[in-house]
């Protein structure tokens, strides 16, 4: 089993790396933003699978942490947005 686990962590982790890339080459910003969500989305998974794999629940704790800072990140990235689209326009 613990092999299985440390497969799926090692396929997760070249998920970020190609994600990080991903951010890095983004076109748009919007493009990062949903690369960096990713990120974080296969951050929690990463951190969950070690959890188990290696009997250590304060990654659970870590991961749980993470998941929160993913929904305030995009949180804030909707809201400038929000605020860029509603600022009047230049004549």
């Amino acid at each position: 089993m613990t092999l299985l686990l440390n497969t799926v962590a090692a396929f997760l982790l070249l998920t970020l790396m190609i994600a990080l890339v991903r951010i890095w080459l983004g076109p748009d910003p919007a493009d990062r933003m949903l690369a960096s969500q990713l990120f974080g989305t296969t951050g929690v998974a990463l951190m969950l699978v070690l959890a188990e794999a290696q009997a250590m629940p304060a990654l659970r704790d870590v991961a749980l942490v993470l998941a929160m800072l993913s929904v305030l990140a995009i949180a804030g990235f909707v809201t400038r947005v929000v605020r860029i689209d509603r600022s009047p326009a230049d004549d």
